[in-house]
């Protein structure tokens, strides 16, 4: 009953979507991917196609259409970005299950967040994700402002529903592997970042993303940890980022363009980014037990990897960070649609 969670080890935009799919690919059993949280963040992987998918609400690993996409009671559904997705892959209820316990992102929930200032006081995205959370732990109490309303009670997505759970156990009963494409990173965990308040509204472990789901820890075989050579956090007053930096310094010290930036999927806002922080990772990996780590982005520290596999520059990089995290990486990054066995092209282990 073969499960892999996919999980950030930092404070999120590891490329964890992009790891997702790379699994699927890489599994011909793979017959399901599972999506949790909300609309606060956002997943991008390159398709079968060459076309880039940057998705809010589906999981990234959907692009290629070939697996079941699943919205488990763990989620939160901002109905316009599911839709518009749903459009943009051409997928259908055929294709696409939603928990009739999953919840809805209001309009509501949003101007609730906006009106917080959340945006100014932790540097929220200000999807209503976080306010439809409360709304959940609310329970109806009296004079709370916000309504919580699970996905049974909109019509429109009635052709969609299903008890999902059961619709997975199927699966793997049958010895197909789920895939759970967590989102942010452990650093914005509510209960164990260590970054509280600036953090997400939720746990963002590999335990709590199985509980999202619905299933069980006997389920798990596979947890991949996602980290990238140099965190990010989003922009404004996000919290802490060691050895913050600029991307000015980042492109330099590459060799990318001096313009090079990244900007957030949800707000499209240059992102801070920051110096490899061992002692994040370390606590992520104490909490995840990870059984496969990737190093994303390596290409930000020698773009010739994209093109001429492992340089003595990239190897250096990874061979100190191994040594900081007391942990073997096992994929590397090498572009936005390149993973790697920790090997360079000749076949030759670094």
């Amino acid at each position: 009953m073969p499960v892999s969670i996919v999980v950030g080890g930092q404070f999120g935009s590891e490329g964890k979507g992009k790891v997702a799919l790379e699994i699927v690919r890489r599994d011909q059993a793979t017959a399901a991917v599972i999506r949790v949280g909300g609309t606060n963040s956002g997943h991008t992987a390159v398709g079968a196609d060459h076309e880039t998918y940057a998705l809010r609400q589906l999981p990234a690993a959907a692009i290629d259409r070939s697996v079941q996409v699943i919205l488990p009671a763990g989620s939160y559904i901002d109905l316009a970005i599911f839709k518009d997705e749903l459009a943009r892959l051409r997928l259908g209820p055929d294709r696409v299950l939603i928990s009739p316990m999953a919840r809805i992102i209001t309009d509501e929930h949003k101007r609730w967040e906006r009106g917080a200032e959340l945006g100014r006081a932790i540097g929220s995205t200000q999807s209503g994700t976080g306010a439809a959370v409360m709304a959940m732990t609310a329970r109806g109490a009296a004079g709370f402002p916000l309504q919580s309303i699970h996905a049974d009670e909109l019509p429109e997505l009635a052709p969609f529903l299903r008890d999902t759970t059961s619709a997975v156990r199927s699966l793997l009963n049958a010895g197909r592997r789920v895939v759970i494409e967590g989102t942010q990173g452990f650093g914005l965990s509510l209960l164990q970042g260590g970054y509280w308040p600036k953090a997400t509204s939720r746990d963002t472990s590999a335990a709590g993303f199985l509980a999202e789901a619905g299933l069980s820890p006997r389920d798990v075989d596979d947890v991949t940890m996602v980290i990238r050579c140099h965190p990010i956090r989003v922009a404004g007053d996000s919290g802490g980022l060691l050895g913050e930096t600029t991307w000015e310094t980042i492109a330099a010290e590459a060799g990318l363009p001096l313009d090079y930036r990244e900007y957030t999927t949800v707000t499209g806002k240059v992102r801070r980014v920051g110096r490899f922080d061992p002692g994040l990772v370390r606590r992520a990996i104490a909490a995840n037990s990870p059984s496969r780590v990737v190093l994303n982005h390596l290409d930000y520290v020698d773009p010739r990897v994209r093109t001429s596999g492992i340089t003595v520059k990239a190897r250096v990089f990874v061979e100190k960070i191994e040594r900081d995290i007391e942990r073997r990486v096992d994929w590397l990054g090498t572009g936005p649609a390149n993973i790697i066995e920790r090997q360079t092209a000749e076949g030759v282990a670094i």
